[in-house]
Order: structure tokens, then sequence, then C-alpha cells
């Protein structure tokens, strides 16, 4: 929400002489903002952290255990960069890429890598094993998609990015192969 104040005017500041070190330290602040947003792929304890996450629910269920994969972490990046940059959450994958996606995103560094993945997995609780799209107590596959796609059997490997925007974290993580395949079991 925005939240604005009507205008006063205001006299104008005395004349000052100018400062050309803060104005360039001024100017290499702005310049470099849009890479301060953003932190590039996860640090190697968080990348550890998050497949920790994703293995552990697959462990639940006797899964094999996902592999951590660097070039699906470094596309996800890129979208998580994009997605944090313009601050509106939406997919980055067409349809027969054979990947899969999942996306979180929550208020700045309020979340360990740990609760993001949490959430994803906390869809269990609507889980109901049958038939892709048949797998949501309420009748709605996008209330376990996420899950599901972590503890999709045929997938194999994961790879992905915090990214930092100006409000938002957000967490982008790419899967090969995809889940959530029609008539298809999850596990």
């Amino acid at each position: 929400m925005l939240f604005t104040q009507p205008c006063t005017p205001r006299a104008a500041a005395p004349e000052r002489p100018a400062r050309p070190i803060a104005s360039a330290l001024r100017w290499a602040l702005i310049a470099t903002a849009p890479l301060l947003m953003a932190q590039a792929a996860p640090q190697p304890d968080e990348a550890a952290r998050i497949l920790a996450a994703h293995n552990a629910a697959r462990a639940s269920l006797g899964l094999d255990p996902l592999r951590w994969n660097a070039t699906l972490a470094a596309q996800a990046e890129q979208w998580a960069e994009q997605v944090a940059r313009v601050d509106r959450l939406h997919h980055g994958l067409g349809s027969g890429s054979g990947q899969g996606e999942n996306l979180w995103m929550g208020t700045r560094e309020r979340f360990t890598v740990e609760e993001m993945v949490g959430r994803w997995v906390a869809e269990k609780q609507l889980f109901r094993h049958g038939r892709f799209p048949h797998n949501s107590l309420t009748g709605d596959w996008a209330a376990v998609g996420h899950y599901t796609q972590i503890v999709w059997r045929r997938t194999r490997e994961v790879g992905c990015s915090l990214a930092r925007g100006v409000r938002n974290d957000v967490l982008v993580c790419r899967y090969h192969e995809a889940g959530n395949v029609e008539g298809e079991w999850p596990y």
C-alpha cells in the first residue's frame, strides 16, 4: 500500500559547496543498487540447507534424495532476480521445458530457507494420494502442487536461487524431471 502526504512548500536550502567525493559515492550507490537488490545464487550453506529441506520431505516417504544441479540453480537465479526486480510472483517456465518450478515470495529477511521450503512441504496436509491432478483434498491440485513437485518420484535433481528484492525475498527452485504430470502417480 502506498501512503502519500500533501506537499508543503519549503524554503530553499542555502547553497552548499560541491562535495565531489560524497557525490561520487551517492552515484556509485545508485548505480549499483540493482546489483545489491538481488543476491546471486544461494551461498553454499544455503544451497545445502535448501537441498536438505527437500530431501527430508522425500525421506519421510522413502524416496531417493534429490541431487543439486548447478545448471538448474543458474537458471533459477536468472528467474529469481527477475521476479525480485518486478516484485510480482509468476512462473518463468513454459510447458514442454522438461523442468518443474516452485516459487516462493515473502517479506525480505523474515524467513529462513527452511521456512520457505517448509511452506511448500506443509501442503502435505491437503494432499491425497492418487493420480495427478486428483491429489488435493480441496479438489484444486494447485493447493498441493509445490509439495507434489518436491516428492515426485521421477524428479532426481533440483537447483534453487534466493534473490532479495527491495521489499521481498524470492526463492525459485527448478526440478528435473518435472513433476505434476497428468495421469501419473506422484510416488
